[in-house]
């Protein structure tokens, strides 16, 4: 039986279902259903804007968006966002995708919390930054109908999620706090960790090992 909510299709390949017991089984309840909201949410707005992403590609994307707050990929410490993108290209090349394809994923993932750059991209890095921005931040929701929005929400509940997302961020980040210079991230390290002080990009120019 074909999985619909709010007029999205969610797609019927094998990746889709592995992806998401990989979610269900490695992550949490919090992760997983934000993760499929944002592949909800982004498909809503790729057709409202006639983008016209892969569904596949978008699904796998959305559900490993945020991985690497919880899997780490590798002992080097990078940005989380790297984390999950490194995780979803090796998911898809494990599965005989082609290198193109992965690539559109980590892409997408890589960028979703970076600001201005993702909507003029491909369709796949456009939605599912726009998916994270509605979910996380409410953007677009007034383009957006009430009712696949209610629909989407009974199917995938929010509970406390600002509260629960935020010390997520926190959880995932306050052991590697370095990995959030230039991001968005540090908001949420400088916020809740005390003494938490980011290193500025003026730090970093007068502290260069050039003489002037």
């Amino acid at each position: 039986m074909t999985d619909i909510i709010a007029g999205v299709e969610i797609p019927e390949t094998s990746a889709v279902a592995e992806a998401t017991d990989f979610l269900r089984e490695k992550t949490n309840p919090l992760i997983f259903h934000h993760s499929r909201r944002v592949f909800l949410f982004g498909s809503l707005h790729a057709r409202e804007l006639d983008l016209r992403p892969d569904p596949e590609l978008l699904y796998i994307s959305a559900m490993f968006h945020d991985a690497g707050l919880l899997i780490p990929f590798s002992d080097k410490e990078q940005r989380f966002e790297l984390d999950g993108a490194d995780h979803a290209r090796r998911f898809l090349s494990d599965r005989g995708f082609s290198q193109s394809a992965a690539e559109v994923v980590w892409t997408a993932i890589a960028l979703h919390t970076t600001p201005g750059i993702p909507g003029r991209m491909g369709p796949e890095t456009a939605a599912t930054n726009y998916g994270v921005l509605t979910d996380a931040i409410g953007w677009g929701l007034d383009r957006l109908a009430e009712d696949e929005v209610e629909e989407i929400v009974a199917a995938h509940p929010r509970g406390e999620f600002k509260k629960e997302f935020l010390q997520a961020f926190v959880d995932g980040l306050k052991h590697r706090p370095d990995t959030t210079y230039g991001t968005v991230n540090a908001d949420v390290l400088e916020h809740f960790v005390p003494g938490f002080r980011r290193t500025s990009m003026v730090e970093r120019i007068m502290d260069a090992p050039w003489p002037h």
